[in-house]
């Protein structure tokens, strides 16, 4: 993910947790006048409007992303094997592939993509920031030519005559003022009393301000739903808040009720004007305010009058934080695990745990992995219960990880207890082919077979993996035949523009080499290889920015000092399947490597190993003027079984 990319997904993700953690406090607040949770949804705005400017200047919070570099292939777990391997001298990538950019976002430019939504957002934003300066400028004008009220006269405040049959409404920040229409000088004086109180309770509780500060919010988060929402909530709690505050001064509730309803029927809302001012009554709320006006034992208390601003001030200082995460493209293993557990069983938040434990295992700290993903099973089963697909997921997990470390027996006691879980679900497919690769392993065919006829069965609407593996069997058995229809399956059922069916054709072809059919081989090695490049063109067209140098024009290459051999993936060792992953990689000015990509991917579980020790690789950095600068280089992988 690029920078900008990263930014605008951020943005997104920062306004939907403020915009929801807000929802639930309100919620949460139902027994609480409408006052307090009208200051909720205030300093809720507050927030959306502070985030922005506390993201670009507060210093970054780094937040790691627990996936490894993308990879375009699934993987599974390690069995080391004796390999070869070819570092190539650390080179530019040539004119046909593209570069991939370093981590600095300063220096990243957004791509088309990314800037085509910058552009549509920004519109937006505009539109709507134009329409309440044009509302604003039409109030104001409103106001300049209006009259004072005839016979109403308020210390502090301006009551002034609006055209007839205008919704009486509070506008102003610094002088507010308080517009009647015309004909309210025949109202009924309860009528008019009630209105000038309800109008008055907008400008003791400072609803001019706070509705301004929340539309301008509004506008930059236009295309939020949550957004909308919110403001709806936002609108029905200032307005209750204002009746509860009519009601405190004496008023009786049914007969204000009446009043409310007579005026929503009588009077239309200017909709413009209703950008910038305060307006009494909507036909779209009314019923609810109603209700809530003859409801007897409501709590109508109000805060004091500059509570709302010290909310709002609280929850900026609040979301400071949030503000300066921001997303890395490195593995990070946490420092303090016990507080990670603690923080995601209370957040419920299992996803949390395995993102770390995945950052852990990729360092090979197990044990640490092992116990992130014990405690996010615990919360599963809290969550779903034993009996959920979420469980049985955790359960793969910890068998996955089993594996890795090579605990056969405990994985395979994962898995069994996955299935268990899953059943007969799409979900189990993976599990039954992890211990029919287990089964394998312990030289036993017909076991494996029929887990992988399971998985087959089990997910219908993807058996090529099965299989495929099924064929795998077949022709360890020596049942040329049996393999050959059933690799012929595994290739007729994959999507022939997937990875899988890639990786299941050179499969095959390394079959049919076996079986001396060359010809044939060679045409689903060829089918294979352009599937790659099909994908390869599609990832990286996401990744148009160049940032990072090239070596040559006073560049100088970065040099290998420290590195990680690779492990063989089991399931490429039982396929007997080998070839080269070629990676593309930037080689930042510590040393480290940064955005990783498969150029050519092999599946089965190399192109991760690849990765994984790719990103433990010390160098010593590129350079420019004797100057450190991040430099592009691709590096290839060999995989040979011996």
């Amino acid at each position: 993910m690029t920078g900008w990319n990263s930014l605008l997904a951020g943005a997104a993700l920062k306004s939907i947790l403020l915009l929801g953690a807000a929802g639930l406090l309100a919620t949460l607040m139902h027994r609480r006048s409408a006052a307090a949770r009208h200051m909720v949804w205030t300093a809720a705005f507050a927030g959306l409007l502070a985030l922005p400017l506390l993201t670009v200047s507060l210093p970054a919070l780094p937040l790691p992303q627990w996936m490894p570099a993308e990879v375009m292939f699934q993987v599974t777990a390690p069995l080391r094997s004796r390999l070869g391997i070819d570092v190539s001298e650390p080179r530019p990538l040539g004119s046909g592939a593209p570069g991939f950019s370093s981590t600095r976002r300063a220096q990243a430019q957004p791509p088309l993509g990314t800037a085509l939504a910058l552009l549509f957002w920004s519109a937006g934003t505009v539109i709507s920031l134009a329409q309440v300066a044009l509302a604003w400028l039409a109030a104001l004008r409103v106001v300049r030519k209006a009259r004072p009220f005839p016979g109403v006269s308020i210390e502090g405040v301006t009551i002034l005559e609006s055209p007839p049959g205008s919704m009486p409404m509070t506008f102003g920040l610094l002088r507010p003022a308080i517009l009647l229409p015309s004909d309210a000088a025949m109202w009924p004086d309860e009528r008019r009393r009630v209105v000038l109180l309800h109008e008055l309770a907008h400008v003791r509780r400072g609803d001019a301000a706070t509705h301004l500060l929340a539309r301008a919010a509004l506008s930059l988060y236009w295309w939020n739903p949550l957004a909308w929402l919110a403001w709806r909530r936002f609108v029905r709690e200032r307005e209750r808040a204002a009746d509860d505050l009519v009601l405190g001064a004496g008023a009786s509730a049914s007969d204000y009720a009446g009043h409310l309803l007579e005026i929503a029927r009588a009077i239309e809302t200017a909709p413009a004007l209703g950008w910038a001012a305060v307006a009494m009554a909507r036909r779209s709320e009314l019923e609810g305010r109603l209700l809530a006006i003859l409801e007897t034992g409501r709590n109508r208390n109000a805060p004091p009058r500059t509570a709302a601003w010290v909310a709002a001030l609280i929850a900026v200082g609040l979301i400071a934080p949030l503000a300066a995460l921001r997303a890395q493209d490195t593995q990070t293993v946490p420092a303090d695990v016990d507080a990670t557990v603690r923080a995601a069983a209370a957040q419920k938040n299992h996803e949390m745990l395995d993102g770390a434990a995945k950052a852990a295992e990729a360092y090979r700290q197990f044990d640490l992995a092992r116990k992130l993903l014990d405690s996010s099973l615990a919360i599963r089963a809290e969550l779903s219960g034993q009996g959920s697909v979420e469980y049985g997921i955790g359960l793969l997990k910890l068998g996955d990880l089993e594996r890795g470390r090579r605990n056969y027996r405990e994985a395979e006691a994962f898995y069994t207890k996955a299935v268990s879980v899953l059943g007969t679900r799409p979900e189990a497919a993976p599990a039954l082919i992890d211990l029919g690769l287990l089964a394998m392993r312990n030289k036993d065919a017909q076991k494996a077979f029929d887990y992988f006829s399971k998985a087959q069965v089990s997910d219908p609407a993807k058996p090529g993996p099965a299989l495929m593996w099924m064929a795998v069997v077949r022709d360890q058995e020596k049942d040329a035949p049996g393999a050959d229809q059933l690799f012929k399956q595994a290739v007729a059922a994959e999507d022939p523009n997937s990875a899988e069916a890639a990786t299941t054709m050179q499969v095959y072809a390394a079959f049919l080499r076996r079986q001396g059919r060359e010809d044939e081989a060679k045409n689903f090695t060829e089918q294979s290889s352009a599937i790659g490049k099909a994908l390869q063109s599609i990832r990286f067209r996401q990744r148009a920015d160049v940032t990072a140098f090239r070596v040559g024009n006073g560049v100088t290459a970065p040099r290998l000092v420290d590195k990680v051999e690779p492990e063989y993936a089991e399931e490429a060792r039982v396929a007997k399947y080998q070839g080269t992953v070629v990676v593309a990689i930037t080689i930042d000015t510590d040393g480290t490597v940064q955005d990783m990509r498969v150029v050519r991917g092999l599946g089965l579980g190399l192109d991760e190993k690849a990765l994984q020790a790719i990103s433990q690789w010390k160098f010593t950095p590129g350079a420019r003027d004797g100057q450190p600068v991040p430099v592009m280089a691709t590096i290839e992988v060999n995989f040979r079984l011996l």
